[in-house]
């Protein structure tokens, strides 16, 4: 099944990449979810517009993308949350809260789809993060959960 990505799939590709896939993981998962639509000769001009929107949100360039990563990476972010006595958390943490505590922090505006958090956050303590700043650039992110 060939598709255009509407929305970053980790693993797939970026927004307004053409994509072959299985038939179930695009008729069940991607176009569902509004990952995706169809490709069709008319769609090829709505790749167009999709790539515009994204390089707008995008860092511009490779060499900005590591600058960003620097200052991530020096970074120190705490987040402050409710958690019971044990250090458990009421909830989990998402990358929206992340995003924000790098904000307070004094770091960058981030893009919450292009935080990456591979373990669940349920507890106090310090977690790592990823953020995928370019194509090629990654940056860990040391973040402290507290109780508030």
């Amino acid at each position: 099944m060939k598709l255009i990505l509407t929305s970053e799939v980790s693993g797939l590709g970026a927004p307004g990449d053409v994509v072959t896939v299985k038939d179930g993981y695009g008729r069940n998962y991607l176009l569902p979810r509004g990952y995706a639509i169809k490709w069709t000769r008319g769609g090829e001009k709505q790749i167009a517009t999709i790539k515009k929107a994204r390089s707008t949100r995008e860092i511009r360039d490779l060499g900005t993308a590591q600058e960003v990563a620097q200052r991530l990476q020096q970074l120190k972010v705490t987040l402050k949350t409710r958690a019971g006595e044990s250090g458990r958390l009421f909830g989990s943490i998402t990358t929206g809260d992340v995003a924000e505590a790098v904000k307070a922090a004094g770091g960058p505006d981030l893009d919450r789809r292009r935080i990456e958090i591979t373990n669940t956050i349920k507890s106090t303590g310090a977690h790592r993060v990823s953020v995928r700043l370019h194509p090629e650039v990654s940056a860990a992110v040391e973040i402290e959960v507290v109780a508030a």
